[in-house]
């Protein structure tokens, strides 16, 4: 095949080769680089993926250790496989990634393995162990995602100090698991360990978990860890680190400037990530970085360089793999003369945990930042039939709504299948819906997301049926 084609897309995770799927349908000639030696990106072979999967094998492990006597189920010598565990993870992230080659080979896609650097605005190097190759293209979408922040007071060295990236291959279960950093990774990988009989300790800079999430969440969350070994250290800030024998000393400072420490076998290092943007030769062509490595780029996601465009992780926003999927349709769209759509106040979270958690739209604590005058409706999982029934009972689901015209301004929820049921809150925001209209919609009985009907009926004239 020939070298030139009419859009390269480099980096092949969920922003990438969905961005150069879409091109394909579209009709354009396409290629797409990645680094890795696997499709995929974090999201598949190191992040999204792999973490589920250990997320609910230790559920399962969990589930079979503390309630599934109360459902008359006797299981005898419970002990965990972990090869076999992760084994398990490492055969569902090969299936997910050969799932991809597959659709490039379908889509008439061009794969090239290697580091691409920018040689001229039209003109790429990909480089590897064995050889350099040059292409070229009109057009470019840069999709590099992200890596792990590093703490500089604590290095990491994939031993005892360890990233996610290691967290999700560990050859033993730690006896006691220090997480510096309580947001969505944090307390995910802390919660896999935790489940499996890891103590946990939790230190993080802010007053809650998951700080970026309504402040109720975060409380909740904190609430739900009660029957593991979960030690939390908020307000408090990680000054250094030190092997003792084969032990870690984890130092610390709380905001009253009173010293501490946390002594571990493993150190879990997850206070965020960092757009891949370094090494591609940016400077070649023109485009430039901010200070915190993000590539700035128009309502279309082009770069200053009209023919070259950014997407995912390596742009501003929430670092989500759905977010940059939805990027990478929309801006591959536009690149082929269409018009995509795209709204970043309908985007949702998603923390894994058990009970899971999710979010939409706006928090309480940013519409009274922004004075905007709202209605809150609440259901707590423990008035609905079908959490009594599931023994998971746990949580609630919270409706915001505007209080001059009832629109859905944000929802917020806690609880089993938290992650499924909130997609119809991002239908109905997305749409534009009021409270009512969801307190109206008949749903069926007995199912988890009757609790966000009566929190809707909650917030429209506090007439929910079942509290």
């Amino acid at each position: 095949m020939s070298n030139q084609f009419e859009c390269i897309v480099i980096g092949a995770g969920p922003g990438g080769y969905v961005a150069a799927i879409r091109l394909a349908q579209l009709g354009l000639k396409v290629a797409i680089i990645e680094k890795q030696k696997t499709l995929g990106g974090t999201c598949l072979n190191w992040g999204c993926i792999p973490s589920k999967a250990l997320l609910d094998s230790s559920e399962h492990f969990h589930q079979a250790k503390h309630k599934f006597e109360t459902h008359g189920i006797k299981v005898k010598d419970l002990k965990v496989d972990l090869k076999q565990m992760m084994k398990r993870k490492d055969d569902v992230v090969k299936n997910t990634t050969q799932g991809i080659e597959f659709l490039m080979k379908k889509n008439n896609i061009e794969t090239f393995f290697g580091h691409a650097t920018f040689k001229d605005k039209h003109t790429i190097e990909v480089s590897n162990e064995t050889e350099k190759k040059t292409i070229t293209s009109d057009k470019f979408i840069i999709a590099t995602g992200s890596s792990v922040t590093p703490l500089k007071s604590v290095p990491t060295d994939k031993n005892k100090i360890i990233t996610s990236d290691e967290a999700i291959s560990l050859k033993e279960i730690p006896k006691h698991l220090i997480v510096i950093g309580g947001g969505v990774i944090g307390v995910e990988l802390g919660s896999v360990y935790g489940r499996l009989g890891s103590k946990v300790t939790v230190v993080e800079y802010m007053d809650r978990l998951i700080p970026t999430m309504d402040k109720d969440l975060g409380k909740a969350l904190q609430r739900s860890f009660k029957g593991l070994d979960f030690n939390f250290e908020f307000n408090t800030m990680v000054t250094g680190s030190k092997y003792k024998g084969k032990e870690v000393v984890i130092t610390a400072e709380d905001k009253k400037g009173n010293k501490k420490e946390y002594v571990g076998d493993y150190v879990l290092v997850s206070i965020g990530r960092r757009p891949n943007t370094e090494n591609l030769g940016l400077d070649n062509i023109g485009v430039s970085v901010n200070e915190k490595g993000q590539i700035q780029v128009n309502e279309h996601f082009q770069t200053a360089v009209p023919t070259i465009y950014a997407i995912g992780d390596v742009i501003k926003g929430m670092m989500l793999a759905h977010k940059a999927s939805e990027e990478g349709v929309v801006c591959a769209e536009y690149i082929a003369g269409q018009k995509g759509h795209l709204n970043y106040n309908t985007i949702p979270g998603v923390v894994y945990t058990w009970p899971e958690v999710a979010s939409v739209g706006k928090t309480e604590e940013e519409l009274k930042t922004a004075n905007i005058d709202y209605k809150s409706g609440k259901f707590p999982f423990k008035a609905s039939g079908r959490a009594r029934a599931s023994e998971e009972s746990d949580g609630f689901v919270k409706v915001l709504s505007s209080k001059d015209t009832d629109e859905i301004l944000g929802i917020h929820m806690i609880g089993p299948r938290a992650a499924d049921m909130i997609a119809e809150a991002v239908l109905a925001m997305e749409y534009r819906a009021s409270a009512e209209d969801i307190g109206m919609i008949v749903h069926p009985h007995p199912t988890f997301t009757e609790a966000l009907k009566e929190a809707a009926l909650d917030s429209t004239g506090k007439r929910p049926i079942h509290i």
